[in-house]
């Protein structure tokens, strides 16, 4: 079998919401996956021999947190992206306080390196609510919370697709909330002012499925991103 990087997992929150389930699964050393388009089923080796490294998505890693020797000692490497936005209630309502967040965050830091722990501000939504100003603020306070303790931070802006689309408009009917979608002009602006203050704290704004947005300073985001993957594995 040759060894993959497991990206665990873009769909749903599987370290706050699944940890058991993962942890058996590596103790039995893989896992089925249903492709969600055509319905088909796959085998996904987990051993260790099997994983180059396993990329973690979350907002809420706590779940996860008392495995992490058992995964050092089964021998996995890993590293996290970690969503930190702290959007008030109802467009978000059942993640962690942003202080509960940072704790942990700062928490695996310590324990793996900022290296291995990467922030992630996004979706960026603009709203009545979460306008221009208030994500200047907002990136700036969690930003510097975070100093010291990541170097790499990751943004995107809400892509409005049909399912987005009725979600948001179930929200200003029931909430009177109004959302807004930028334009390009209007992103890279944004996108501006946030990248001077990422520098100030130390780290870099790294741009994620935009190459538009990835100017004046913004690099390109990579999710799995093979020159980390090399530090974690450098002997394969």
């Amino acid at each position: 079998i040759m060894p993959k990087v497991i990206s665990c997992s873009r769909r749903t929150d599987v370290p706050a919401f699944y940890s058991t389930w993962l942890i058996e699964r590596l103790r039995a050393g893989y896992c089925h996956v249903i492709n969600p388009f055509g319905g088909q089923v796959y085998r996904v080796a987990l051993k260790p021999e099997d994983c180059i490294a396993i990329v973690f998505w979350t907002r809420n890693p706590g779940p996860l947190l008392a495995s992490l020797e058992e995964l050092d000692a089964g021998g996995y490497r890993y590293y996290f992206h970690y969503t930190i936005l702290g959007y008030p209630s109802p467009i978000e309502s059942h993640n962690p306080s942003i202080e509960t967040s940072v704790r942990l965050f700062k928490w695996l830091a310590n324990r793996l390196s900022p290296m291995f722990v990467r922030w992630r501000y996004d979706p960026i939504i603009l709203s009545s609510v979460t306008p221009w100003d208030y994500h200047l603020e907002q990136f700036s306070n969690i930003a510097r919370m975070l100093e010291g303790a990541t170097y790499h931070c990751t943004f995107s802006f809400v892509d409005l697709y049909g399912k987005t689309t009725r979600n948001l408009d179930r929200l200003t009917r029931q909430t009177g909330i109004r959302f807004h979608n930028p334009s390009l002009g209007e992103q890279r602006k944004l996108v501006h002012e946030l990248v001077a203050i990422a520098d100030s704290y130390g780290m870099t704004l790294n741009s994620c499925c935009s190459d538009a947005l990835a100017v004046g300073g913004v690099q390109r985001g990579r999710c799995i991103d093979p020159k980390l993957v090399q530090k974690l594995a450098p002997d394969l």
